[in-house]
């Protein structure tokens, strides 16, 4: 166990190598910065690539919901083979901050990739070019940089609270991120031009800033939680840590949760462009629509920290999916009544403030309590298994979303849809997701782990002495 002593870092900046000491702000800001950059792709992902394909390089709906869901199963076992080797890294970095650096730049140049598609090749190349570009940047480089990412909030700190605050960083600037891409993706698309190079372009752009942000992450941030050396006598196979990953009953919840949530996430999200585009009869209402979201969200998360802090992140979690909910039911009571439609908006982002705040710090607890129960810990796999669920909910929200515009009789070509087109894209919007956060609040509600925490990290203290 580290002592309550200030050192220094390999790049000269102090910091309090307690795992249990209270983090800097500029740390917690590092940190949750490097969700900003990961969510300049993953939101450009979830927002505009999907239209991409369909709207502007006129790829089949049906071939790109297929091609998604494909290749985020293939992502979701990446995740679990970064997570074991993360867990086996040892550098003088540490285990997870050091590949932040390391994919900073192949990251930048993913996302050029990722809206490169030619415009004037045939259908079948289009097609190939697709599958092969989304899944070297979904399936290698976004994973070999966001499964250490995210594990890093178990490395830095063993303080509940602190972790909690460090979720709520990285939720807050992940939402900005969100922002950032929803307001200014299609302003840098028409700069310069508006057609396919223009995309390409605007993620040249983007790239560069992710570089520097990542760096920026890298630099101010550190591993406080030590854990004991790997050798012959206590080195675990990976068969081991899954079976102890499995016996996780906490784990499990909240990969499931997370696996709802990008999954409601993805649909969603996927689906605004369309909605404002085809019920709302107005694309550029996918702006503001998705502002009111973001900024609602961004704005909640500056206070949920007293909330957790006396309610416990269970019950503020399970409050915000009430809230969103509620929002949901708001927008089926709109029609297209934009203002209510506009304010559901709001509400679902206020609720998915409290939520978001509350998501990693719970995942990063699960661990110790799965060190408590098994003797054996593993952070990386914990988080690569959730990255998993979060890469199969999301890869299965695209196909969804595709599928069911496509069943409805979507035609990005068309000036107007049929009837069963607007029909898919309201399911997509709203009900899809409402039903989801449903299910959601059923896992969110056997989770007790908050008041179990305190006593499980004095055991381990306890253990480690006697070791």
């Amino acid at each position: 166990m580290a002592t309550q002593t200030e050192v220094k870092n390999q790049l000269g900046v102090k910091y309090n190598s307690d795992p249990k000491a209270s983090l800097s702000f500029l740390e917690r800001f590092a940190y949750g910065s490097g969700d900003f950059a990961s969510n300049i792709v993953y939101s450009a992902i979830s927002i505009f690539l999907v239209y991409y394909y369909t709207d502007v390089v006129h790829v089949n709906a049906a071939a790109v919901g297929s091609i998604m869901l494909i290749s985020r199963i293939f992502d979701g076992f990446s995740d679990i083979v970064m997570g074991i080797i993360v867990d086996r890294t040892s550098s003088k970095f540490g285990k997870a901050r050091v590949w932040v650096m390391r994919m900073a730049i192949p990251y930048a140049l993913s996302a050029i990739l990722l809206f490169s598609v030619p415009a004037n090749a045939s259908d079948m190349f289009k097609i190939v070019y697709v599958f092969l570009s989304y899944n070297l940047v979904t399936t290698i480089i976004f994973t070999a940089i966001n499964v250490p990412y995210a594990t890093m909030n178990a490395m830095m700190t063993q303080n509940q609270y602190e972790r909690a605050l460090l979720g709520t960083f990285r939720m807050l600037l992940a939402t900005a991120g969100t922002l950032f891409i929803n307001t200014f993706t299609l302003k840098f698309v028409d700069y310069f031009g508006g057609d396919p190079r223009a995309w390409t372009l605007t993620f040249a752009v983007f790239g560069l800033m992710t570089v520097a942000i990542l760096l920026f992450t890298f630099m101010f941030t550190h591993e406080r939680v030590i854990e004991v050396e790997r050798t012959e006598e206590n080195k675990t196979s990976v068969k081991e840590e899954f079976k102890a990953l499995l016996k996780n009953k906490y784990w499990l919840m909240m990969a499931a949760v997370i696996f709802l949530l990008y999954l409601s996430l993805t649909v969603n999200g996927g689906s605004a462009v369309y909605y404002a585009k085809t019920v709302l009869n107005d694309p550029s209402f996918v702006v503001p629509l998705g502002n009111a979201t973001t900024i609602a969200q961004i704005s909640t998360m500056f206070f949920t920290a007293p909330f957790i802090k006396r309610m416990g992140k269970r019950n503020v979690i399970l409050v915000g999916m009430l809230v969103t909910t509620l929002g949901y039911i708001v927008m089926i009571m709109a029609g297209t009544t934009y203002s209510m439609i506009l304010a559901g908006n709001i509400i679902k982002g206020i609720g998915g403030g409290f939520a978001a705040s509350c998501l990693w710090g719970m995942l990063s607890d699960t661990i110790e309590y799965g060190e408590w129960k098994t003797g054996i810990r593993t952070a990386g796999l914990a988080n690569s298994a959730s990255s998993f669920g979060s890469k199969v909910g999301s890869g299965l929200g695209g196909a969804v979303l595709g599928w069911i515009i496509s069943a409805g009789g979507y035609d990005g070509e068309a000036a107007v849809q049929t009837s069963s087109a607007i029909s898919a894209v309201n399911a997509v919007y709203i009900y899809v997701p409402l039903a989801l956060t449903a299910v959601s609040l059923i896992f969110i509600y056997m989770y007790k782990l908050d008041k179990e925490y305190d006593n499980i990290i004095k055991d381990l203290d306890e253990r480690k002495l006697k070791q």
